[in-house]
């Protein structure tokens, strides 16, 4: 309990000049949720998935101004996901789909108002992972702008138990994952810099960690995710930052989590957008034999 103490003191004394909590990104792929794997793996004897990945579904429980539609109308109420993957060979390649549904609170809560497609591959070596992805951002309910691009991103990832023997010894309990890196998005078709479709992305710098409160069923998980804009002066600088804050409790092969976002603007004052969220996800894998 000490070290679940410090760990979040240290954070939200992080956090407190951001006003809040925040999402976006990573898993193994980029999302904003825990690792549903069961540890590590030998990696030249690794199962392959012939298809694997997880279902989800989550209420907006608090939403003040977390847009439903690309073009920043509407406020979410629902969503729902699909990921899915296979492995193309082992771990080292790896293709993968999300599918994000969202519904607009504004109009029912029912009816689909943004459907977000994301196609990608992905693998690793070593502590280093690898990934490049196409994502698209329409509207479903009427026309209006979409939000396109395709990218590249690279992490670096340790695991407590297997990178720190001074961890494993002062918290044989207590796991711990992190990563960070960076990422280009080399297309761009109105893909914004900021929460209030202002400038365009280009680099984008991504960290996340999960640490296991108790024997993989309780997770404490953050994450954040950085853009830059390729119209400013300075196109290395961050103008957006989306960070996360939340704790799961798993059993079997489900997930409930509890999770605020927000996302703002670093370089000038503007649109921030936040929210509360649960959600339930239900992981499955099914292996090549």
């Amino acid at each position: 309990m000490r070290l679940v103490t410090l760990i979040v003191a240290g954070l939200l004394s992080w956090a407190s000049p951001w006003e809040g909590w925040v999402a976006h990104a990573l898993e193994k792929y980029g999302r904003p949720l825990p690792e549903m794997d069961k540890g590590p793996k030998d990696g030249d004897h690794e199962d392959e998935s012939l298809i694997g990945g997880y279902l989800l579904a989550g209420a907006f429980i608090s939403n003040p101004s977390f847009a439903a539609r690309p073009d920043n109308t509407g406020r979410v109420g629902m969503r729902y996901m699909l990921h899915a993957e296979t492995d193309l060979y082992k771990k080292y390649l790896t293709f993968y789909t999300d599918q994000n549904f969202f519904s607009d609170r504004d109009n029912g809560w029912i009816e689909l108002s943004e459907w977000d497609q994301t196609y990608g591959i992905t693998g690793a070596l070593g502590h280093w992972f690898w990934r490049l992805q196409y994502e698209r951002d329409a509207p479903l309910d009427k026309s209006g702008l979409k939000q396109i691009y395709a990218d590249g991103l690279v992490n670096y990832r340790i695991r407590s138990h297997e990178d720190w023997s001074w961890w494993r010894k002062t918290f044989p309990k207590n796991g711990f994952t992190a990563y960070a890196g960076a990422g280009w998005l080399f297309h761009n078709q109105d893909y914004f810099a900021r929460p209030d479709n202002t400038g365009r992305a280009l680099f984008r710098y991504v960290g996340h960690f999960d640490l296991d409160l108790y024997q993989q069923k309780v997770v404490f998980f953050g994450d954040f995710n950085m853009f830059t804009d390729r119209e400013a002066s300075n196109v290395a600088r961050p103008t957006e930052l989306d960070w996360i804050l939340g704790l799961a409790v798993r059993w079997r092969d489900y997930e409930l989590s509890l999770y605020r976002e927000q996302d703002r603007p670093l370089d000038r004052s503007g649109l921030i957008q936040e929210y509360w969220a649960v959600q339930l996800r239900y992981a499955f894998d099914v292996q090549k034999r």
